[in-house]
């Protein structure tokens, strides 16, 4: 057993599973076998023992009266979360049987997995559920909900996921944060800026909202939604303009810099600021500050990406570092994501292989709703882990309406009775992560970490990883790799000397030290994982994809005769729909509002306080005004995915399209348009 369940008592390491990109080292105090505390853990190098509220009150969550205790099966109808008691035999036994029932009639890609990251441990995220459902030939899931599109454009410039060590920003003269409420959703490198600003560092914060970071910025810059790749533009137009670019860094370590010269000449900053909304007298100093302040950096948030046009946002933004040549400053350059530098082997942790049919069909999971309601051959089972899409997932009236469906044989593994979980025919109890084994790569900063288990199962909870051995042996798959234990996944995992970053890193070393730093080397001098080795301006890959080769801006698609362009951004203290079901993180975060412009709100009669209606023709939602200047005329933004309580409507997934991005089949949560009216 687990030397940290042997010990009631005590405070025992631990990592956060939290889908962000900080992934805190945290220390777990128990007396008498619960969890009473959780702290930041002191020595870890990046979060040095600082955690946010989410964290820091999650105790109470893990041990709420409201966790599901044991297997349930449905007695009411669809939606209404009446269910009974049962054994995990009869659960098992339940969905192997539908299942081969349905692929007896329908085929195995009738079956569809739905899942994302509510935990972000490897095996328990992308591990025995990949294998069990390659092996099981059911219908295969592209996972885009959230940074797929900028991952795609971010690669078409610089390779793959590699950016600054934000350690290294303690050093930046100029930072910028564009599109990230960092504060909320990456406040490490917050701490990091301040630190850089006590040495005489500017901050800058680019958003379409003035949340938390843009209140503690410098300088907040406000734009309007959809138009960021402009802004980058303007600032390339003068930086080229002036002499402010790099010529030896462009010469040595880039393709295209004489066509995107040329190119640029368009976006002179009287276009732009027409485009964008930013002064133009702005756009100069802006451009000035960055062509020579050194070293400067760019923290590139999700925001800008989830937009019809959010891809080649990613990558005009990510050309900028490579104009000035930050990229040789220690604390200069960009981070989108650094999740590169902590690949670990994929095919052995997921095994495609075992997917016999190579045509099996791609669902999309932006597409949910359609999935549900209109694919051909339909969708006969779904099961549903880590997300929970009735509140997450774009148009979720459709979905709604899909889950809805007597036909649909829906298995939900989740900790809570979620809004999905109301729908399901079956309820399967999650273990938390603080009770399972797995590893954990961050996205921004360069550790991987280990989870052990510090505490006994709630209830009768199990991890995915044991649900789906149990499936497998049900099904009668007798590959060993049904079986192997979770130290032995993680020990292939983070066998891969194809990344010679994790040189040095593996099962042995984790738990022993609990966590490791990638074996980090500078991106210059060397040579990038893109076609020409080198940061790429003009991009033939792109072309032959279809898309311009040189950073453009292209306009949000125009197909609702809304007024308002409509962001739903997330709030401070949930993570999606994690923590909207519990008291305290609720009564930290007060109530649901809506941010109006006092301009807007003085022609529609709307003060602040007042309730307003936000409608489009998927949905509406009542809520709270916010009237002020936080926001840019011609521009609403909520913040937070809030439970639906009797009585109220402030779904705000019900407004957002389910059209995709340019690229990488991302989501375009923030390219939809609505209507205000006081109530």
């Amino acid at each position: 057993m687990n030397s940290y369940l042997n010990k009631p008592n005590g405070v025992f390491p631990s990592v956060c599973s939290l889908d962000c990109p900080d992934q805190c080292g945290l220390l777990l105090h128990k007396e008498q076998g619960k969890i009473v505390k959780i702290d930041g853990d002191p020595n870890h190098p990046v979060t040095k023992g600082n955690i946010c509220n989410k964290v820091r009150n999650m105790a109470a969550r893990l041990y709420d009266d409201q966790r599901l205790k044991y297997p349930m099966k449905r007695i009411g109808v669809k939606g209404e979360a009446k269910f009974e008691r049962i054994s995990w035999e009869e659960a098992i036994e339940i969905i192997t049987s539908r299942w081969e029932e349905l692929i007896r009639a329908n085929g195995p890609e009738s079956i569809l997995p739905y899942s994302f990251y509510g935990n972000m441990g490897r095996l328990n995220a992308e591990g025995m559920d990949r294998r069990f459902f390659h092996r099981l030939g059911a219908s295969q899931l592209a996972r885009t909900i959230c940074s797929s599109a900028g991952s795609e454009g971010y690669k078409y410039t610089m390779g793959a996921s590699l950016g600054t060590d934000p350690e290294e920003t303690i050093h930046s003269k100029l930072i910028i944060f564009w599109g990230i409420n960092a504060a909320s959703t990456n406040m490490h490198q917050v701490a990091l800026a301040q630190k850089a600003r006590k040495n005489g560092a500017v901050i800058i914060v680019i958003d379409v909202h003035k949340n938390q970071t843009g209140r503690l910025a410098d300088w907040f810059i406000p734009i309007l939604p959809g138009t960021d790749s402009a802004l980058a533009l303007g600032i390339m137009h003068i930086l080229f303009a002036e002499g402010l670019v790099n010529p030896s860094f462009l010469q040595e370590y880039t393709v295209g810099h004489e066509e995107l010269r040329k190119h640029v000449v368009q976006y002179d900053p009287v276009t732009v600021s027409g485009i964008t909304g930013v002064p133009v007298r702005d756009i100069y100093r802006l451009a000035r500050m960055y062509g020579t302040t050194s070293p400067s950096f760019i923290r590139i948030g999700n925001g800008p990406q989830h937009h019809d046009n959010g891809g080649m946002c990613i990558r005009t933004i990510t050309c900028l570092p490579a104009l000035t040549g930050q990229w040789l400053r220690k604390g200069g350059g960009a981070i989108k994501g650094n999740s590169s530098y902590l690949a670990h082997d994929a095919s052995r942790l997921q095994r495609p292989d075992l997917l016999k049919n190579k045509q099996t069909r791609v669902i999309n999971m932006n597409l949910l709703g359609k999935a549900l309601l209109e694919l051909d051959p339909p969708v006969k089972s779904m099961y549903v882990y880590g997300t929970n899409p009735a509140v997450v997932a774009p148009d979720v009236n459709k979905i709604r309406k899909g889950l809805a469906r007597n036909d649909l044989f829906l298995v939900v593994h989740d900790l809570f009775m979620t809004e999905t979980a109301s729908y399901a025919d079956l309820v399967l109890p999650a273990t938390s992560s603080f009770e399972n084994t797995d590893f954990y790569s961050s996205y921004w900063h360069h550790y991987i970490q280990i989870q052990q288990p510090v505490i006994e199962r709630y209830g009768e909870s199990k991890s995915n990883v044991e649900v789906f051995k149990l499936l497998a042996q049900k099904m009668g798959f007798d590959e060993p790799i049904f079986q192997q234990t979770e130290a032995e996944m993680i020990a292939q995992a983070l066998d891969f000397p194809m990344n010679p970053y994790l040189d040095g890193i593996n099962y042995e070393t984790l738990v022993e030290k609990q966590f490791v730093k990638a074996a980090m080397k500078p991106l210059f001098p060397g040579k990038l994982p893109t076609p020409s080795g080198k940061i790429e301006f003009y991009s033939k890959k792109m072309e032959e994809d279809g898309y311009p080769p040189l950073p453009t801006y292209i306009p949000l698609v125009e197909d609702e005769n809304f007024r308002y362009l409509f962001i739903p951004a997330p709030n401070h203290n949930f993570l999606n729909s994690t923590f909207s079901n519990n008291q305290k993180h609720i009564s930290l975060e007060k109530e649901p509002r809506v941010h109006i412009n006092i301009q807007d709100a003085t022609a529609a009669g709307i003060q602040d306080g007042d309730i307003v209606r936000i409608w489009n023709h998927r949905g509406e939602c009542k809520l709270k005004a916010s009237v002020g200047e936080n926001v840019l005329p011609g521009v609403i933004v909520t913040q937070g995915l809030w439970r639906e309580e009797p009585g109220t409507k402030q779904l705000v997934n019900s407004l957002t399209p389910d059209r995709i991005a340019d690229m990488g089949g991302g989501a375009t949560f923030f390219s939809g348009r609505v209507n205000v009216e006081k109530i």
